[in-house]
């Protein structure tokens, strides 16, 4: 597939043929734009460019489904978007992309990951690396602290990256202004909502409501809603077009992260990529336990709630603990909540596609089949071989 660039006079011959492949466009765009980042990162310097930039573009390019970059892609096709726009919109895409990277490696540093995407996360991957030198005692830890450091510097490229892959694309006249306020919107909303995913832990907090602010900032937004009003401004869709998108992705977005967060205690790791239960191990604030909480306290299940209270945050934590602590979240009626929230959620969001009334019917169809892909609801949540399922 040719690359669409904006402006293209072949651009929307080319619009039709990225319709049958968006991950395809988005990938093969992405190639260009690490190529130039990489060129730009070995000319500055070699060891640099081997240990930090060429691990950020293997990232990027390593794992992924482009869920974000295809929803770029369908908030501009349902709103009419085609020639002149569509090269932006794969750029656009690909800088999804790149913040996504500096979301994911940062947040493996202050969480402790030691794996991402069924692999070594990469602050682990430099400190393996460099640790083989330094031994045991104070070299392994100066190794550990060396690969933390590097892996926040790798995050920042990537972060530096994508913002310079926005500010090279030739986005229409029209959008330019909205574009860069989604965008500027779309970074300040990802890491306030990572820092009160940090908060959260700090204060140790239980709070529904608090869990479900910040996963809508952490997550959902950046994830889904920016994504389709980055494709919507691009095709200079009006008011009623862009309301729908809104609506439509703010609830496929909070029922993507909720069920993410469903399949962080329920999910098989061999599906998921990281173990199972880290968000209990790290003492994360997520909607499912302060659910199981709150409806412990209510019935004064005082059981329940010495399971969960000696489980989140306890690192050392067991199979069979974790069995238990799941054994809660399906007695108090958390996890059977948990789904029928992300069920209503992802109804309402292809609901509201129904203000779209002149989207052509493939692209409204393609956009209805991501955003049920996306919330996880078409199926309930896939469950390993553990106790406490229902």
């Amino acid at each position: 597939m040719r690359p669409v660039r904006a402006g293209d006079p072949h651009g929307a011959a080319e619009a039709r043929a990225v319709d049958t492949d968006v991950t395809g466009a988005v990938e093969q765009t992405l190639d260009g734009v690490l190529a130039e980042r990489l060129a730009d990162a070995a000319a500055a310097d070699a060891l640099f460019a081997r240990d930090i930039a060429e691990r950020v573009a293997r990232f990027t390019l390593g794992g992924g489904k482009r869920l974000r970059g295809r929803f770029v892609w369908w908030g501009l096709r349902v709103c009419g978007g085609g020639e002149e726009a569509a090269g932006a919109a794969l750029r656009l895409a690909a800088a999804l992309e790149l913040l996504q990277t500096c979301a994911l490696v940062h947040d493996d540093v202050m969480d402790g990951a030691e794996l991402r995407r069924g692999g070594p996360a990469l602050h682990a991957e430099v400190r393996t690396q460099y640790g083989r030198r330094a031994g045991t005692g104070d070299g392994a830890r100066s190794a550990a602290a060396f690969g933390r450091s590097a892996a926040i510097l790798a995050g920042d490229l990537a972060l530096a990256w994508a913002d310079d892959t926005v500010l090279d694309t030739l986005v229409p006249g029209h959008a330019r202004s909205a574009v860069h306020a989604l965008w500027r919107t779309m970074r300040t909303e990802m890491v306030a909502g990572q820092y009160l995913d940090l908060h959260a832990q700090a204060t140790v907090s239980h709070s529904p409501a608090r869990a479900l602010h910040t996963a809508r900032l952490k997550s959902a937004r950046y994830s889904v809603e920016r994504p389709l009003l980055l494709g919507a401004a691009l095709a200079g869709a009006d008011d009623r077009a862009t309301g729908a998108l809104r609506a439509a992705g703010r609830c496929a977005g909070l029922a993507f992260q909720l069920h993410d967060d469903l399949l962080g205690v329920f999910g098989d790791p061999a599906e998921t990529g990281k173990p199972s239960g880290d968000d209990i191990r790290e003492g994360k604030l997520t909607y499912l336990t302060a659910v199981a909480r709150a409806r412990a306290e209510a019935t004064g299940d005082h059981a329940a709630l010495g399971t969960l209270d000696a489980a989140l945050g306890a690192p050392d934590l067991t199979a069979a603990d974790m069995d238990r602590v799941r054994e809660v979240l399906v007695s108090t009626g958390a996890r059977a909540a948990l789904e029928d929230k992300i069920a209503l959620l992802a109804d309402r969001s292809t609901a509201h596609l129904a203000d779209l009334h002149h989207a052509a019917p493939s692209a409204l169809r393609s956009l209805h089949a991501l955003l049920r892909a996306t919330s996880g609801a078409s199926t309930r949540t896939p469950v390993a071989a553990h106790g406490g399922e229902r």
